[in-house]
């Protein structure tokens, strides 16, 4: 684990904060895309193609998914691609939040904080990518269960500005790593793949800007706040990884919710995949210091980090 040197000239953090921004903006200006322009949101989707590459469907490599059809294993993956993709609305609308409180006391002329409202100006047409790609899959909008809706409602609200970027990594890498599986693979749907093709690409200079800033709060914030965003972060990760794969998405291909739900939890594969799209994230906050105590026992108790 990195020693944290809380003698940190804090004027030389900004002076770094501000070149990373500009990096950061310049790289926006030149690799920025229009998803209604970009992609062919009318061509029909082609027989025989996945939504989501099957190996990180939930039910892969269990009974139940060995007793499916290859057309009932094709609908979930559709299902579930939409339940991502709801559930990624959800997450983007609380990291736009987070954001804005995060930059309402900074100096509004510094590149930290233009760089903030052009992520933002990001997560509005990725919410809005994300939306037409479920209508356009003819799924239900997938919702998160009440009790963890309001969770996040609460946790949002008195999260820590460390505790709002670590939540912007949980978000970010995960679903980075699932579809830096998803937009090179051809079994894969020609319109899934370039939504998360656009997602990879933007969402990479968002990973930079909340990986540089924890790492700075973390020099910088007082212990009791750092105490607060390990418990928050493990929290946090409960939260998301229970709510990735809405319940709803079994029945709607013909499953028995609770034994589709038992069959995902239980499959060593799932939870393989959980950890791997989580370790990049989990070695990092591991780095600086927030993955221990009663934070890192919740981080396991979610699936996203080996025990």
């Amino acid at each position: 684990m990195t020693v944290i040197d809380h003698r940190a000239d804090g004027l030389g953090l900004l002076k770094e904060r501000e070149q990373v921004a500009q990096r950061l903006l310049e790289a926006s200006a030149k690799h920025s895309f229009d998803p209604d322009t970009e992609l062919d949101w009318d061509a029909p989707f082609e027989d025989g193609k996945w939504f989501w590459p099957p190996e990180l469907c939930s039910l892969y490599d269990t009974p139940l998914w060995d007793r499916m059809s290859e057309e009932q294993r094709i609908a979930l993956s559709r299902h579930e691609s939409a339940s991502i993709a709801s559930m990624g609305i959800w997450f983007e609308v609380i990291l736009m939040q987070l954001l804005m409180r995060h930059i309402y006391d900074i100096d509004p002329t510094s590149g930290h904080v233009r760089y903030a409202l052009t992520e933002t100006a990001d997560e509005c047409r990725h919410s809005m990518m994300f939306a037409r790609f479920i209508r356009r899959c003819g799924t239900p909008v997938y919702r998160p269960s009440r009790l963890n809706l309001n969770l996040a409602r609460f946790m949002k609200t008195v999260a820590t500005t460390p505790g709002a970027f670590t939540a912007t990594l949980l978000v970010e890498e995960i679903l980075d790593w699932m579809q830096r599986q998803t937009f090179p693979d051809e079994r894969v749907q020609p319109l899934v793949r370039g939504v998360t093709r656009i997602h990879v690409v933007e969402e990479a200079r968002h990973v930079r800007y909340a990986r540089e800033e924890l790492r700075r709060q973390t020099v910088t914030a007082p212990r009791w706040e750092i105490g607060l965003t390990r418990l928050l972060s493990g929290e946090t990760a409960r939260v998301v990884a229970a709510s990735l794969i809405s319940p709803k998405v079994y029945e709607a291909v013909g499953l028995d919710p609770r034994t589709a739900v038992e069959a995902a939890r239980t499959s060593p594969h799932r939870k393989d995949v959980m950890c791997r799209s989580a370790k990049r994230l989990t070695d990092f906050l591991d780095d600086i210091g927030l993955l221990t105590g009663p934070g890192r026992r919740l981080w396991v108790s979610s699936g996203l980090l080996a025990a």
